[in-house]
């Protein structure tokens, strides 16, 4: 393989592993300046654990079949 081909195969795999993390981000990214502290920490914790059941359910996946 060349060399320029590495390189070409390890930018698509970057930009398709990169690319989740906007998502991510955006479902953690809250307006903090608009919240009281008291609501962005309730917020912020109903999200992490909305985050902890999704990664449960996608890493116990061939559990389900």
């Amino acid at each position: 393989m060349s060399e320029g081909g590495a390189c070409e195969d390890f930018a698509a795999w970057a930009h398709v592993f990169l690319s989740s993390f906007g998502p991510i981000r955006q479902h953690f990214a809250l307006k903090r300046h608009l919240l009281r502290a008291s609501l962005y920490r309730k917020q912020l914790a109903a999200r992490f654990e909305a985050w902890r059941l999704f990664t449960a359910i996608t890493q116990h996946t061939s559990a389900a079949f």
